[in-house]
């Protein structure tokens, strides 16, 4: 196995940004307005509260194959038939409880209007219907009870963070030092106050520069500014300040417009003359509305499952904007449609964008979304899609029929074991571990089953300052976080390899053990990609072969 103690490496070395390039244009299509109408305008909060009951999703998933009162996890298998990285066995009972939401009025982002409460559907059991709609056989569901006092967490400044995240970076304070502090608790906080200053100084630019975030951002993002870091990076909103209100507002716009256009076709008989809709439509709201059942019975399966230990992921206002996103995206995205592994990849998005609005940073625990203004879910909801959108669109051919994109990245894994740590590769061949029966998940859900969210979302900060993080960067991280587990590997047998793999103890994780795993991917990286002299002199037993990704 090589040793970084070999490559001439300070004991303070820190990788360091490559040299920028220009970024590769997104590949997604726009939409369609001239061979697609959208419906007649009606505000977005009306037809959510027309459609609220159509929401409620079955959490069991497939009402043929559990029963409906009990969700079970196999705690030997996930939903892509592995072992299952939570390692327990969950078995629900709960009664429906109506959420307690403040009844608060709030402009939308297209009309002014009163934005209701989302609330469970008041029906003690299944729909049923001739319509064949699929959506209309959801169970009522159980979702998490709020903490109290929610409503004094909403920044009082929220209207001007909707105009322009940029605008937040003025209200971002530091807490004061405790009297008692270590001197290594003063440099720390020290520290973090010159790092929030530097992306201050660059994201307050009027022209932002790419290069200088990126190269910032590679070492972690702080949170007070990581929303609008993400956005810029993924180019979702521009460098230039002057052109931003505007930008989100059109594109803001163009995305609840989709969601009006996916969940509301066929309804229009059903409107009179004024576009209401009229009376008994609400008691049958998915009747008719064209939606295509495969996706969307995926979509209302996965859901549910997506971050079931977090509780900011079981409220019902989470779920039902997952719900709309990912169905948005795979309609437009026909080559490919909704695969399972999309909906882990939305929630990093929908975490940090939340928190921009709010002022408790423990957003995980317990903070119901329902109880905020409507235009804060529907920004935090167009801005996931379309940050979603950026990130998938550079690797889309692993979504793609056959999903060619991760066969590739699995075999080029295979090949950089091989030349990184070589006993390892030869223990897996003896024992007939294949690659694919462990590192596929790895590929298709970017290590999001291995790692907790907040592991992700700090690792998601190096993968967009690199200029492929998502699509190359990420091959060379996995190839890292195998390796550092060798030495347990190579004692013991098949079984137990692949029931270690499917299970890592990375629940203890810090923020340290990440920027270690991103430090030895970058050296790999360094390395490897193209270098096959260098290879040949470390290595010159070792067959050449593919290095992974070119650069």
């Amino acid at each position: 196995m090589l040793k970084f103690e070999s490559l001439n490496l300070g004991p303070h070395s820190r990788p360091r940004t490559p040299p920028p390039s220009t970024r590769r244009s997104s590949q997604t299509p726009p939409l369609d307005r001239q061979n697609v109408q959208s419906p007649e305008r009606r505000p977005y909060t009306g037809y959510t509260s027309a459609l609220g009951e159509s929401w409620d999703v079955d959490i069991c998933g497939d009402p043929e194959e559990e029963d409906d009162d009990d969700l079970v996890y196999e705690d030997d298998e996930d939903e892509f038939g592995l072992p299952s990285i939570t390692s327990m066995r969950r078995k629900r009972s709960r009664k429906t409880k109506t959420l307690k939401v403040d009844q608060i009025s709030y402009p939308s982002l297209l009309q002014t209007t009163s934005a209701p409460a989302l609330a469970p559907s008041p029906f003690a059991h299944p729909v049923r219907s001739n319509s064949f709609d699929i959506a209309e056989e959801r169970n009522p569901l159980a979702y998490p009870s709020a903490k109290k006092g929610e409503g004094k967490i909403l920044r009082p400044q929220y209207k001007d963070i909707l105009k322009d995240p940029a605008n937040s970076l003025h209200l971002i304070n530091h807490p004061s030092l405790p009297l008692n502090a270590t001197p290594k608790e003063t440099e720390a906080h020290s520290t973090r106050i010159s790092r929030i200053n530097k992306f201050k100084r660059i994201l307050q630019a009027s022209s932002v520069s790419l290069p200088d975030l990126r190269a910032a951002a590679w070492s972690g993002v702080p949170e007070e500014v990581r929303a609008i870091t993400w956005q810029l990076l993924l180019g979702h909103v521009p460098t230039n300040s002057e052109r931003r209100v505007a930008t989100l507002e059109r594109k803001r716009k163009e995305y609840l417009d989709a969601v009006n256009q996916a969940f509301s076709s066929g309804n229009g008989a059903s409107r009179n003359a004024s576009g209401t809709i009229l009376p008994g439509l609400a008691s049958q709201p998915s009747r008719g509305r064209g939606l295509d059942e495969a996706i969307w019975h995926q979509v209302s399966i996965d859901v549910p499952r997506t971050n079931p230990h977090i509780p900011l992921y079981g409220f019902e206002a989470t779920q039902r904007s997952l719900e709309r996103i990912l169905y948005v995206w795979a309609i437009r995205h026909p080559a490919s449609g909704y695969v399972q592994g999309i909906n882990d990849l939305a929630t990093p998005f929908w975490q940090v964008f939340l928190g921009t609005y709010i002022t408790d940073l423990n957003i995980e625990s317990g903070m119901d979304p329902g109880q905020l203004p409507r235009p804060v879910l529907d920004a935090v909801e167009a801005d996931t899609f379309w940050c979603l959108t950026k990130l998938l669109d550079g690797i889309q051919d692993n979504y793609i029929v056959a999903q060619p994109g991760i066969h590739r990245q699995v075999a080029a894994l295979r090949d950089l074991t091989t030349r990184i740590d070589s006993g390892l590769a030869r223990h897996f061949e003896d024992e007939h571990v294949e690659y694919m029966q462990f590192s596929f998940r790895w590929m298709n859900c970017l290590l999001m089953r291995e790692l907790s969210i907040r592991s992700v979302i700090r690792m998601w900060d190096t993968y967009m300052a690199e200029e492929n993080g998502f699509s190359e960067f990420h091959l060379y991280v996995c190839a890292a976080f195998l390796v550092k587990w060798s030495e347990k590997l190579m004692k013991m047998n098949f079984q137990e390899i692949l029931m270690f793999l499917q299970a890592l103890p990375t629940r203890e994780w810090t923020e340290k053990d990440i920027e270690l795993l991103l430090s030895e991917a970058f050296i790999w990286q360094s390395l490897f990609r193209g270098s096959r002299a260098h290879l040949r002199t470390q290595n010159s037993n070792i067959p050449m072969g593919s290095l992974g990704p070119s650069s």
